[in-house]
């Protein structure tokens, strides 16, 4: 057997190894679409994240003027048909829910609210949003502020609110004895 092994050893070039080798991991490399490879480029090429920030603002506009017309369908229209939205100390609520969502905020009495945009970051087909929020009763009462984050998807050229996640800073009222 050791004989076999060293006759093997001085036979094998390894030039001869080294193309072997090559050829082994050409064949398992996927194909590549050139087409989607162009289609991914342009794409790529033509996303602007001071455009995209431009239209999470237009969106942040129209879901807060919404809120202050008390328009939950306008509300829900700026969520993606898959979204969901995720409030503090809340079930998950999800797109086909929204407007009602939006429509219970509006009786509980918030008949404005402010969102401050902290960071935008993302690419063509995700963007992911931080800032504060702030909610106001008829009086121009505080009644809720905190952090949120929201992840903006693109859907046929529009970006819509894929995720709301957000959660009060506001300390929990005291448990009733």
């Amino acid at each position: 057997m050791i004989n076999f092994y060293k006759k093997m050893k001085s036979t094998i070039n390894p030039k001869h190894l080294i193309v072997a080798v090559l050829a082994i991991i050409a064949c398992n490399e996927p194909a590549v679409d050139n087409a989607t490879v162009a289609a991914d480029s342009k794409d790529t090429m033509s996303f602007s994240l001071p455009s995209a920030k431009s239209a999470i603002e237009a969106g942040n506009n129209k879901l807060m003027q919404s809120i202050r017309q008390g328009d939950s369908i306008g509300a829900a229209s700026v969520y993606s048909q898959d979204a969901l939205i995720m409030p503090s100390n809340s079930d998950a609520v999800p797109a086909k829910d929204a407007a009602a969502f939006w429509g219970s905020i509006s009786r509980m009495g918030i008949k404005d609210a402010k969102v401050i945009t902290e960071d935008v970051t993302g690419n063509a087909e995700l963007l992911a949003e931080t800032g504060r929020y702030e909610m106001y009763l008829a009086d121009n009462k505080l009644a809720d502020k905190g952090k949120y984050v929201v992840v903006w998807k693109m859907v046929d050229g529009n970006w819509k609110i894929y995720r709301d996640i957000f959660n009060t800073n506001l300390p929990a009222p005291a448990a009733k004895k």
